[in-house]
């Protein structure tokens, strides 16, 4: 039997782990990946500290997974070993609960997440069901392609289905992980982009990234210079603030909404007054499909999207955790094989 390297977590809340295991083989319906890159996501801390329930150990984690096919299970049709493919959150789904029946695939009542549901990324090889699979574009490099499966396709997919127009203003709370990406996808699709973040030192940035405005919330009322800016069709909180989404809302315009995809540390107080009037909302976003992940690879290539990344070797993956973990990354981490 091969033979490859993973990292796994043997018991809740325990090490990082470099371990020696056989190349496992896949199933009906199923492929095997060799892994090229597979980025650590703040998530990764539920399969690390035992937080998913009915989580099984050992386990090996990693939901951010760009490779290659090494070999393709039976039944497989329409994949072969060779084609590029990445793996993000969705990891699978039943196809018949309520939510598959209407295509709504990643919030599945049985769904699959690589890394918890079973061994994911952060080893040379991952076997995973080929309804999560994604084409990846030939111009898209591993390392840049990990991330955009979970931070890319998170902001991206938000977006695309906000119901904002090219020429609307829109808004991105927060310039770390998701938000750095959701400023370029923002700014691809036509938007008329802002940043909002605290501190003038972040200006650059974003408008390197490719805002039009920025908004330093240490200084400025949020809400009234969205407000001299026309309101924002969508603010996009990417932060863990509940105030910090909070001060945003009477930034809303006519119809506008506040996507929340960071999980914020306190309830969000909404005005009911301006949101009955100015028919505003707030809607939640949890990631996408595979399908949809092939979207944002297609669409990061086309526009030229990309992760602002440190890559560390698998070896060293316990101490590219903590670094990803400590805030300290700027601004995704991904392991390479």
């Amino acid at each position: 039997m091969r033979k490859m390297r993973a990292v796994q977590v043997g018991a809740p809340g325990g090490a990082l782990e470099l371990v020696e295991r056989e190349v496992p083989a896949p199933g009906a319906g199923q492929v095997l990946i060799k892994v090229q890159a597979c980025g650590i996501c703040h998530s990764d801390s539920l399969t690390k500290e035992g937080q998913w329930p009915g989580l099984q150990f050992p386990r090996v984690p990693g939901h951010e997974v760009a490779g290659v096919i090494d070999t393709v299970g039976a039944g497989v049709e329409g994949w072969k070993a060779g084609d590029r493919v990445g793996v993000g959150w969705h990891g699978g789904h039943c196809g018949h609960c309520a939510a598959c029946r209407r295509g709504y695939f990643v919030v599945c009542e049985k769904a699959q997440v690589p890394g918890i549901s079973y061994d994911g990324g952060y080893a040379d090889y991952l076997v995973a069901p080929v309804e999560a699979l994604a084409r990846m574009p030939d111009d898209l490099k591993d390392v840049d392609a990990a991330p955009l499966l979970c931070a890319g396709i998170t902001t991206f997919n938000a977006l695309r289905n906000s119901g904002a127009r090219a020429g609307d203003l829109v808004a991105v709370l927060g310039i770390g992980g998701l938000g750095h990406l959701g400023v370029q996808f923002a700014r691809r699709m036509g938007f008329n982009t802002v940043v909002i973040a605290r501190g003038e030192d972040k200006a650059p940035l974003a408008k390197q990234l490719g805002a039009h405005h920025y908004i330093d919330s240490r200084k400025q009322d949020v809400a009234e210079a969205l407000k001299a800016l026309g309101g924002a069709k969508v603010i996009l909180a990417t932060v863990t603030s509940g105030d910090a989404m909070t001060a945003t809302l009477g930034g809303l315009g006519l119809d506008g909404k506040l996507i929340i995809l960071g999980v914020a540390d306190k309830p969000i107080e909404v005005p009911p007054v301006q949101f009955i009037m100015g028919r505003n909302a707030v809607q939640g976003w949890p990631s996408g499909s595979s399908a949809d992940s092939e979207d944002t690879l297609a669409f990061s290539a086309l526009a030229d999207v990309k992760p602002m990344i440190e890559t560390f070797p698998l070896e060293r993956a316990a101490e590219a955790y903590d670094r990803m973990m400590s805030g300290a990354a700027r601004f995704r981490v991904v392991l390479t094989m």
